[in-house]
């Protein structure tokens, strides 16, 4: 297969205003262009849920992305949404149902931020819904520094696709999120911040399906672009 192989991106939507006098997507440059480094040809993914299937005879890898809203509790047994969740219902709808097709025929899954929490209720796992109300003494996951600097590390748990990927224990990552995956139903977890937050989630067994709760997109760390090379090149086979 010498073509680059195709990834989904998935996109975010804002409603109308600001931009746009009507409802439009948009997503960082750099999700795009982290692809195209590491040999794939990123395609964006709108948002239509019964179409999920179709675009996935269409892409050889989906790419699920993060951004400033939750997936709703009410899709994992959470109860009533915190104060501070915010929810894109049109978006989840589609990142669900395109991330639990793929599952299903082993397509290549990388799941960014938002897009690892999803994974993870996509396999039966849980949330916290808001990490400062429920992890005593938490880091600021939510860093103060700009996104392209490392705002802690985290520890890459032995014997992991992830820790295959990046060849250590050890990584530095940036912080943008205030929820995060409590637990991870079928899959494992393979990175934890010092505080004890999930950073990292896997699903055995799977051709690959792994998430990370930081943005490798923006390479704060060496290691990041190994994870969507990896991811590229499991698309490719």
């Amino acid at each position: 297969m010498n073509r680059r192989p195709v990834i989904g991106v998935t996109l975010d939507a804002e409603p109308a205003g600001g931009w746009s006098k009507l409802p439009w997507y948009a997503l960082r440059q750099n999700y795009f262009a982290s692809i195209v480094a590491a040999g794939g040809l990123p395609v964006a993914l709108p948002h239509h849920p019964e179409l999920a299937v179709d675009y996935l005879d269409v892409i050889d890898g989906l790419l699920v992305t993060g951004g400033a809203f939750d997936v709703d509790p009410a899709l994992w047994g959470g109860g009533a949404p915190h104060p501070k969740v915010t929810l894109k219902p049109g978006r989840t709808d589609f990142e669900l149902a395109a991330t639990r097709a793929a599952l299903n025929r082993d397509m290549p899954v990388l799941g960014i931020c938002g897009g690892q929490q999803l994974l993870a209720v996509a396999l039966g796992g849980t949330l916290i819904q808001h990490i400062p109300d429920e992890v005593p003494g938490a880091l600021a996951h939510e860093q103060p520094n700009p996104r392209t600097e490392p705002g802690h590390e985290v520890a890459i748990t032995p014997d992991t696709l992830l820790a295959s990927i990046v060849g250590g224990s050890r990584m530095a990552v940036n912080s943008a999120h205030h929820q995060a995956v409590a637990t991870a139903g079928s899959g494992v977890v393979n990175a934890v911040a010092p505080d004890g937050v999930v950073e990292g989630i896997e699903l055995p067994g799977h051709r690959f399906a792994l998430g990370v709760q930081w943005h490798p997109e923006y390479a704060v760390d060496p290691r990041d672009p190994d994870i969507l090379a990896a991811f590229v090149e499991a698309a490719r086979r």
